[in-house]
């Protein structure tokens, strides 16, 4: 990782001096000629010499190529040692110091150099010195501007880098956020499974000894339920035809448990079929009313099932409850809000009075 950032950065240098080089190169002509645009140097710079003015121009390019290679040498010095992030003001202080101590020291060096090849230039004009001084303060706005420019690409890389830092931490969340709440829901959904056996299992076993024959067709239509719940239990929300489908076979065991007196009513739209439900939900409720209530051939036990002025899955009973206390093995309720909390933004409600007792479930989308 640490070689690929090394290569990922020279490349990155590299990059720069080719695109800087250029812009510095004009830049150094502009600048200097802002700073004293009647100079009479100007009137004539063009009638000179094509060997003339080659000569120059690579000495200017000398003079931008060692002011860039500085200011680039002083940024990745101090990048290692004074950080921006770390200390920015006295980074901002000593880049700005040293910019402007290596532009002169560049300048001071060539004129030394132009000194011990040309001796005569030695002695200088004012003209020459005022030359002299804008060539110097030229380099030092170069120089400032080299390193502002460098700055600003430093700031920007490390804000894609952030950016990109924070898309993947975020991703990585929700994808954790993802495989937690699939473990939830599949921890519920392993719950639906001794609940339902336990049931029909006592039912079964009551039934084996009081009429043989039927049990044997309850073991038969109880395999054929148990085996559509197994299909089912892998997806996490079923059409509301498949569940209604379902209702309809179970409803089944439930008249061998309590024969006529529980009452079943079931109305839903056929534009509402194609909506969904957590799997077994239904049958939850339809064990949670049965546990909790009376249902004798005196006081029957009605369970209505249909859509509301809300467009919302309502199920509701006669409230009737039983006068003894049953054991509760905490599914049944609890265990529908659960699934629908990792399913949507919509909860289930819950509304009990003196006579009704009543859930109403949001009907989820179902992807493709």
């Amino acid at each position: 990782m640490a070689n690929h950032k090394t290569i990922s950065d020279r490349a990155f240098y590299q990059n720069f001096r080719f695109f800087i080089l250029p812009i510095v190169f004009f830049c150094f002509y502009i600048f200097v000629y802002l700073l004293n645009p009647y100079d009479p140097f100007w009137n004539v710079y063009f009638d000179q010499s094509i060997y003339t003015l080659l000569t120059e121009w690579i000495g200017v390019m000398i003079v931008c190529f060692l002011i860039t290679e500085s200011s680039l040498f002083i940024a990745r010095w101090l990048d290692r040692h004074i950080p921006w992030i770390e200390s920015p003001i006295l980074r901002f202080f000593c880049q700005f110091f040293l910019q402007i101590l290596s532009a002169v020291i560049v300048i001071s060096i060539l004129f030394y150099i132009d000194h011990l090849i040309y001796p005569s230039h030695h002695n200088y004009s004012q003209n020459d010195k005022a030359s002299a001084w804008q060539v110097c303060m030229v380099s030092i706005v170069i120089s400032t501007l080299i390193s502002a420019i460098y700055t600003a690409d430093f700031f920007l890389r490390k804000w894609k880098m952030s950016m990109l830092e924070t898309s993947a931490l975020e991703l990585k969340a929700y994808d954790l956020n993802q495989i937690a709440m699939q473990a939830e829901l599949q921890s519920l959904k392993a719950q639906l499974d001794p609940h339902f056996m336990f049931n029909n299992f006592s039912t079964l076993s009551s039934l084996i000894v009081e009429n043989p024959d039927s049990a044997l067709l309850f073991l038969d239509n109880l395999s054929k339920v148990y085996r559509y719940m197994i299909i089912n239990l892998s997806r996490d929300i079923i059409s509301l035809k498949d569940e209604i489908k379902f209702i309809h076979s179970y409803i089944y065991l439930i008249k061998i448990r309590v024969s006529d007196n529980l009452q079943i009513n079931i109305n839903i739209p056929e534009d509402y079929e194609i909506k969904g439900v957590p799997p077994i939900t239904l049958q939850l409720l339809i064990e949670n009313a049965i546990k909790h209530n009376i249902a004798s051939r005196s006081r029957p036990l009605h369970i209505d099932i249909n859509i509301n002025e809300e467009g919302w899955l309502e199920v509701s009973n006669n409230l009737q409850l039983v006068n003894f206390h049953i054991p509760s093995t905490r599914v049944g309720l609890k265990n529908i809000i659960s699934r629908y909390r990792l399913l949507s933004d919509a909860c289930p409600q819950i509304i009990e009075n003196e006579s009704t007792f009543i859930v109403k479930l949001p009907l989820l989308e179902i992807s493709e």
